[in-house]
């Protein structure tokens, strides 16, 4: 029951953030170090069969990226058509030596 709740909790936090970026669009909302309004550059990414590899703009955005902070959208991912995985190979793909928390590996 606990698993449940705690997936709607990230669900809810994924949702309130989609209608934050939506309400503060020219302003530019910022997700976890990333302004909503460039979250597009690495959809390509992260997303269908054979995605292909990250563009530099996508790189920018992920050298900055609180990883930490997006860990916590891992399981939320998948709903929006974002395979989880590839999402976090991201820095790995971008010659970036940055430290990806555990929960979010593999």
């Amino acid at each position: 029951m606990a698993k449940v709740s705690e997936k709607l909790m990230v669900y809810c936090l994924v949702a309130i953030f989609v209608v934050i970026a939506m309400v503060e669009g020219a302003k530019g909302a910022t997700i976890c170090n990333i302004p909503s309004s460039r979250l597009n550059l690495c959809w390509p990414a992260v997303t269908g069969r054979y995605p292909p590899p990250p563009t530099k703009q996508c790189c920018l955005l992920i050298k900055h990226a609180d990883l930490n902070c997006l860990c916590n959208f891992k399981d939320a991912l998948p709903a929006f058509n974002i395979n989880p995985s590839r999402a976090f190979a991201l820095p790995k793909k971008c010659k970036y030596n940055l430290h990806i928390p555990p929960k979010c590996r593999g």
